[in-house]
C-alpha cells in the first residue's frame, strides 16, 4: 500500500477518535437520563475527558519517548478501546468519569502521533498537506460526531454509537500493525523546557486569550443539546439538523479564518472573531424569537469562534518560528484546559442559575480575552517604541 493511502487510513481513524468525544455534546440529556445525574452534571464528562487530554497526553509522550511511534500508535488505540470497553460495560456516573479520563488520555496520544507520523509518510514538501488531512478527519468528526450522536441517542441506545467505535478501533489496530511501518520517535523535549516558554510574556498572554475563548465556547457548546430544548422546545426533531449546520459553520470559520487572516492581517482576523463572539453572545441572550434569528446567531457564532482556531496557531508560530512545535502543542493543551473550564463553570451557571445564562458567561470571558490581548497588543508596541 503507498503512503498516501496509509496517510488517509489515519485521517479515516482520526474521524472515529474525534467522535469519541464530540458525539457526547450532542446527547448529554439522554447521557443524563441514563445515569441518573442532572444535564449540569453530566456536562463533567466534558470536563474530565479535555482534563486528561490536556495534562496525561504530555506525559505519557515523554515517558513512552524511547517507544517507536507505530507502537505510541497502537498504544494509544488500545488506551481508547479500553475506555469504549468501560463506557459500555461499566454502569454508574462514576465509571463514566473514568472511562471519559482513560479516552481523553488516548485520544491525545493519538492525535500528536498520528499528526508525526502522516508527516513522516508524505513526500518531501508536501507534509502540511498530510497533516491537514489527519486535521480533516478531526474536523469531519466535529461536523458529524454531534449530531450523529443525537440522531443514534434519539433513535436506539446512546451507548450505540460507542459500540461501532469500539468496534473500528479494534479493526483500526489491525490495520496500524500491518500498515504502518516502524518510525522512530522525536526527541522527546523535557516538561521544564516547554514550560520556560511561558515566561515570554507575550506567548503567555496569548494562551491566556486562547484559554479564555475557547472556555467561552465550551460553556455554552457543552450545554448545546438542553440549551436549543430551551429555547425551542417544539423543534426537537430538528436539532439534529441545527447541529449539523453547526458543524458545517465551523469549517467554514476554520477556512475563514486562514482566508481573512491572509487579506487583513492576524490581529484584526483575531479581535474581529472575539467582537463577533461576544456579540452573538448578547443577542442570543436576549433574543429567542424568531427562532429562525436563533439558528443564524449559532451559526455565525460557530464560524467566528472557528475562524479563530487556525488564525491564534500561526499568530503563536510568528511569535516563536524557532519553537512552533511546542507552542502549538502548549496552545493545544491551553484549549483543552479551556474546555474543561467551560464545562466546569457551564456545569455551576445551569444548576444554579439557567441554561440561559451561559451565553452571558460567555461573553464575559470573550471580553476578558479582548482585554488580555488588547493589553498585551499595547506592551509589545510600548518595547518596540522603546527599542527604537
Amino acid at each position: 500500500m503507498n503512503n498516501n493511502l496509509k496517510i488517509y487510513m489515519l485521517t479515516l481513524v482520526s474521524f472515529f477518535v474525534g467522535t469519541s468525544q464530540f458525539a457526547v455534546v450532542g446527547m448529554l440529556d439522554k447521557v443524563a437520563a441514563s445515569v441518573g445525574v442532572s444535564v449540569s452534571t453530566a456536562g463533567q464528562l466534558i470536563t474530565v475527558f479535555a482534563l486528561a487530554n490536556a495534562i496525561g497526553t504530555p506525559v505519557v509522550i515523554m515517558a513512552t519517548s524511547k517507544m517507536d511511534q507505530r507502537k505510541q500508535l497502537l498504544m494509544a488505540l488500545i488506551i481508547i478501546l479500553l475506555g469504549i470497553v468501560a463506557t459500555l460495560a461499566l454502569s454508574g456516573f462514576g465509571f463514566l468519569l473514568v472511562a471519559r479520563i482513560v479516552l481523553g488520555v488516548g485520544t491525545g496520544i493519538f492525535v500528536v502521533t498520528a499528526y508525526s507520523i502522516a508527516a513522516k509518510l508524505a513526500p518531501p514538501g508536501r507534509q502540511g498537506g498530510a497533516m491537514s488531512n489527519v486535521s480533516m478527519g478531526f474536523s469531519a468528526s466535529l461536523v458529524f460526531g454531534v449530531p450523529l450522536g443525537r440522531i443514534v441517542s434519539a433513535a436506539y441506545s446512546w451507548k450505540l454509537i460507542f459500540w461501532g467505535i469500539g468496534l473500528f478501533s479494534l479493526l483500526a489496530i489491525f490495520a496500524v500493525a500491518r500498515m504502518i511501518p516502524v518510525m522512530e520517535s522525536e526527541a522527546s523535549v523535557p516538561l521544564g523546557k516547554r514550560l520556560a516558554f511561558l515566561k515570554n510574556p507575550k506567548i503567555a498572554a496569548t494562551l491566556v486569550v486562547t484559554f479564555l475563548v475557547f472556555a467561552s465556547y465550551s460553556v455554552v457548546d457543552t450545554y448545546i443539546t438542553p440549551f436549543l430544548a430551551t429555547v425551542m422546545p417544539t423543534m426537537e426533531r430538528n436539532m439534529s439538523y441545527i447541529l449539523s449546520a453547526m458543524g458545517i459553520a465551523s469549517v467554514i470559520g476554520s477556512k475563514l479564518g486562514g482566508f481573512l487572516a491572509d487579506r487583513i492581517g492576524t490581529v484584526r482576523t483575531l479581535i474581529g472573531s472575539m467582537i463577533v463572539q461576544v456579540l452573538t453572545f448578547a443577542l442570543l441572550s436576549v433574543v429567542s424569537e424568531p427562532v429562525n434569528i436563533t439558528i443564524m446567531l449559532l451559526i455565525l457564532w460557530e464560524i467566528a469562534i472557528w475562524s479563530f482556531g487556525p488564525t491564534q496557531n500561526f499568530n503563536l508560530v510568528s511569535i516563536a518560528p524557532e519553537a512552533s512545535g511546542i507552542v502549538l502543542s502548549l496552545n493545544s493543551s491551553f484549549v483543552q484546559l479551556g474546555f474543561a473550564a467551560g464545562a466546569g463553570i457551564g456545569g455551576i451557571v445551569v444548576g444554579g442559575v439557567s441554561i440561559m445564562a451561559t451565553t452571558w458567561v460567555g461573553a464575559v470571558s470573550v471580553l476578558l480575552a479582548v482585554a488580555v490581548a488588547v493589553v498585551s497588543l499595547g506592551r509589545a508596541r510600548s518595547l518596540s517604541s522603546s527599542r527604537r
